[in-house]
């Protein structure tokens, strides 16, 4: 049964709040000022209607918008949705003085990775995004996040889900554009037969994509799929992670770069496949730290296959078990840190030990990110600036970037 409400802001996920006697109430797909009705169930609603629309309601750019969740805010006008999305970095890092640029602004159609779900069903093989808060998987036939080479192969792609498929469950298509063509790494599938690769594979050849891996194993590579890290070629490793989109990383590593910039050997940790590392040592010599060997490896080939870099070495380390001692990290006159979204708690402790003077961080999570800075500042490290990076555009997510300084102290 549904009622009536009005929406008061949004939520940290893009929902709009409303405020009723038994507490706030999440209605997804609505905006502050909105009287809406909605089908309440406990804390959450699902929107019904909009009686009375926000002067900031736009018309979404996909079709699917309301239906597939990969998307949660398409609706909000553009200007709007750019300071909300800032203003998700500045409420977290509240309490810390600092600068806070303006954000860095995300394009449609710039999305080069995306994460689809594929389940066989009695009409057919359905390939998209999970409904919002559901299980239940939206078919696509656009995507207006996404690159165009990932748009066309859509119907290529659901195809090649149908022949490999050998599960009735739900199962995961990383999907990747590389400068070798798209790069297909699917996850809980099934086990194959060899029949069914022999004819995936046969599609894989016929369709131009670099490589098909299930589970991370490799099932057929008639390219290795290649990324660009500035002027180095990397080639990636199944599933490998990389940043969304190729824009935000250029932004992040200009970022980065500036200010380490007069920094002559710079540690990079998280590495991943190198794409700090690899244009930092252009510059600097750089030791980059990341507890994935695949990735390392990756990383090391880059390098070694590169012309015009500086020394790169590599380490393959869990920083989370293991983080770098501040002794290790007083080799080092500038450092750069990407953890995952949970943050480097322990390795920011170190750090803040550390005599690095010149700190660059970079979170895909303004929560984690304000404990690690408040860490290095209890530690004498002074934050210069935050640059809120919109790289998962109309999604709740922000990425940032943190540039922090200490004097480096004489050692007796």
């Amino acid at each position: 049964m549904s009622a009536r409400f009005t929406i008061k802001k949004l939520g940290a996920q893009g929902d709009g709040i409303a405020e009723t006697e038994s507490g706030d109430l999440f209605i997804p797909f609505t905006l502050p000022g909105e009287t809406v009705t909605a089908a309440r169930e406990r804390d959450r609603a699902a929107l019904m209607a909009v009686l009375e629309a926000s002067p900031l309601r736009i018309e979404p750019a996909c079709r699917h918008f309301t239906e597939c969740g990969g998307c949660a805010l398409q609706h909000f006008e553009a200007e709007a949705y750019r300071q909300w999305k800032r203003d998700k970095v500045v409420h977290a890092l509240k309490g810390i003085d600092c600068n806070i640029d303006e954000l860095v602004a995300g394009a449609p159609h710039t999305r080069r990775r995306v994460v689809l779900a594929a389940r066989r069903t009695d009409t057919g093989m359905l390939l998209g995004f999970n409904r919002h808060l559901s299980p239940e998987i939206i078919s696509i036939s656009e995507c207006p996040i996404s690159l165009p080479e990932i748009v066309a192969a859509l119907h290529r792609l659901r195809a090649l889900a149908d022949l490999i498929c050998a599960t009735s469950k739900s199962f995961r298509m990383a999907v990747t554009v590389t400068g070798s063509g798209l790069d297909v790494a699917v996850h809980e599938s099934g086990k194959l037969g060899e029949h069914q690769r022999r004819i995936a594979s046969n599609f894989v050849l016929a369709q131009g994509f670099a490589r098909l891996s299930i589970d991370d194993e490799i099932v057929i590579e008639p390219r290795k799929p290649v990324v660009m890290f500035g002027s180095v070629a990397v080639a990636v490793p199944p599933g490998a992670f990389l940043q969304a989109t190729e824009a935000a990383e250029q932004a992040m590593a200009e970022i980065v770069g500036t200010h380490l910039r007069r920094a002559k050997k710079v540690a990079d940790l998280f590495a991943g496949c190198g794409s700090f590392a690899l244009r930092l040592a252009a510059k600097s010599e750089v030791h980059a730290v990341e507890g994935d060997a695949a990735a390392l490896s990756a990383l090391d080939r880059g390098a070694r296959f590169a012309t015009g870099l500086k020394r790169v070495t590599g380490e393959r380390r869990d920083l989370f078990r293991r983080p770098l001692t501040f002794k290790e990290l007083n080799a080092f006159d500038g450092l750069v840190f990407d953890p995952p979204r949970a943050g480097a708690e322990d390795q920011s402790k170190q750090i803040a030990r550390s005599d690095v003077p010149l700190v660059a961080a970079v979170s895909c999570n303004p929560v984690t990110l304000a404990r690690d800075l408040r860490i290095l500042i209890d530690g004498g490290y002074q934050l210069k600036s935050v640059t809120p990076i919109d790289q998962f555009l109309w999604s709740p997510h922000v990425e940032a970037v943190a540039l922090l300084e200490k004097p480096r102290r004489r050692r007796g």
